[in-house]
C-alpha cells in the first residue's frame, strides 16, 4: 500500500501476546472492509509480544507498528499516531468484540459524530465474558461516578471497542498509558463538548488461552483515581466548600458559649475542631483553584469559563488586602487576649472566656496569611498561564 495514501477507516488492535485470537480479528476486520466497500486499514500496535503475534497479524494483512513503551494506552496511541484513516476504530485483538459488524460506527462517523461508544449492555453479553464483579459493581459504578463528575452521556464507560475521528483524538491531546486511557478519552471528548452517542455492541468470551491483562483491582482503583484527578471541582472545591461552611456554623454557634443539644454539651473542644474545618476547608478550596489552573495550563483540560472569570476580576492587590484584613483582626484578637492575661498578672485564666477569643483569633490569622501566600501563588500561576 502506498504510505501516502489516506484511508477513510483506519481499524486498530492494541496487541500484547494475543497469537491465539489476533489471525481471527485481523480477518474479520479485513472483511468488514472489503463488504462494506471502505477504503480503509488494520492496524495492529504491538505491545512487545513474545508469543509471535506480530508475526501472525502480519501475515493475517494487518499493517504492524511497533511500541516499546508498555500499557494499554501507549499502545493505543502508537496506533493513533501511526493511523492515516479519517475514522479509527478501535478494539481489543482477543475476539471479544464484533469486527464483521462495525456498521453502526461507521455510520454515526459519517453523520459528524467525534466520539461513537459501543454500549455492551443493550447489544448483548455472552454467558461468562464479563466477571460479575464488573458487570454488576465495576462498570456500572465508574460510568455513575464518570456521569456525575462529567455530565458524560456514556451509559457504558470503558467499553473497549468505539470509534472517533483522527482530529478528535488530536483535539483531546490523550496522555494516559495504561486502562484509564478509556476513561480519558470519554471524559476529554465530553469536556470539549465533543458531539458523542452510543450504539449497541455485543460482548463475546475472551479467547485466548491466558489470563486477561485487565486487573479487576488495580485497574479499577486507576480509573476511579482518575476520574478524580480530572475533578478538582469534586476533588477539593465541594468537599472543602462544605467543611468550611459547617466549621463556620458552628464556630459561630460556639463563640458566645456552650450549645446543649439533647443533653449534649459541645464547648470550646468542639469550637477547637470547627476552627480546624474552617482552615481545612479554606485550604481545600484553593487546591481547587490552584489543581484547575495547573491542568489548564498543561493542556490537561480545556479552560474553564469560571477559572476565566476569575482571572479577569482577580488582582493580586485585592488578595493581598484581603488577607491583611482577616490577618489584623485574627492579631487584633490575639492581643487582646495578652492583655486579658495581663489584667490577671499574667496569672491564671478563664478557659471558657478567652479560649472563645483566642480560637477565633487564630483562625483569622491562619486565613489571612493563607490567602496572601495563595494569591502570591495563583498569580504566579496564571503569570505563566497568559
Amino acid at each position: 500500500m502506498n504510505n501516502q495514501q489516506v484511508y477513510e477507516l483506519s481499524i486498530i488492535m492494541p496487541c500484547l501476546n494475543e497469537a491465539d485470537t489476533v489471525e481471527a480479528c485481523v480477518k474479520n476486520a479485513l472483511s468488514f472492509l472489503e463488504k462494506s466497500a471502505i477504503v480503509g486499514e488494520v492496524i495492529v500496535a504491538d505491545n512487545g509480544s513474545t508469543d509471535g503475534s506480530r508475526d501472525i497479524a502480519c501475515q493475517a494483512g494487518a499493517r504492524v507498528v511497533d511500541v516499546k513503551d508498555k500499557g494499554y494506552g501507549n499502545a493505543l496511541l502508537g496506533g493513533i499516531h501511526a493511523s492515516q484513516g479519517k475514522y479509527i476504530i478501535m478494539g481489543d485483538a482477543d475476539e471479544s468484540y464484533d469486527f464483521l459488524h462495525l456498521e453502526p460506527f461507521v455510520q454515526k462517523l459519517r453523520e459528524g459524530y467525534d466520539l461513537v461508544m459501543g454500549n455492551r449492555f443493550k447489544g448483548g453479553i455472552a454467558p461468562n465474558a464479563m466477571p460479575w464483579l464488573h458487570k454488576y459493581l465495576g462498570n456500572p459504578v465508574l460510568t455513575k461516578i464518570g456521569q456525575i463528575l462529567f455530565k458524560c452521556p456514556c451509559k457504558d464507560f470503558h467499553c473497549g471497542l468505539r470509534g472517533f475521528t483522527k482530529e478528535a483524538a488530536s483535539r483531546m491531546e490523550l496522555r494516559t498509558t495504561g486502562m484509564e486511557f478509556a476513561s480519558e478519552m470519554v471524559v476529554k471528548a465530553t469536556l470539549f463538548d465533543m458531539e458523542i452517542t452510543e450504539v449497541p455492541t455485543t460482548l463475546s468470551v475472551d479467547g485466548r488461552s491466558q489470563p486477561p491483562h485487565l486487573r479487576t483491582w488495580r485497574d479499577g482503583w486507576r480509573h476511579l483515581r482518575f476520574l478524580l484527578l480530572y475533578s478538582p471541582k469534586w476533588l477539593f472545591w465541594y468537599p472543602g466548600l462544605t467543611l468550611m461552611i459547617i466549621g463556620a456554623v458552628i464556630s459561630l454557634s460556639l463563640i458566645r458559649g456552650p450549645v446543649i443539644i439533647n443533653e449534649v454539651t459541645f464547648d470550646l473542644h468542639t469550637l477547637l475542631y470547627a476552627a480546624m474545618a474552617v482552615i481545612l476547608g479554606f485550604q481545600s478550596t484553593m487546591f481547587a483553584v490552584v489543581s484547575r489552573t495547573f491542568v489548564t495550563t498543561e493542556n490537561l483540560l480545556p479552560p474553564s469559563r469560571r477559572l476565566d472569570f476569575l482571572y479577569r476580576h482577580f488582582k493580586l492587590e485585592i488578595g493581598l488586602i484581603a488577607g491583611t484584613i482577616f490577618s489584623i483582626f485574627g492579631l487584633g484578637g490575639s492581643i487582646y487576649t495578652i492583655v486579658l492575661w495581663g489584667s490577671t498578672s499574667f496569672g491564671r485564666l478563664d478557659p471558657g472566656v478567652t479560649m472563645r477569643i483566642a480560637i477565633p483569633s487564630l483562625t483569622l490569622l491562619t486565613l489571612g496569611m493563607q490567602i496572601i501566600l495563595f494569591s502570591f501563588l495563583i498569580s504566579i500561576m496564571n503569570l505563566k498561564r497568559r
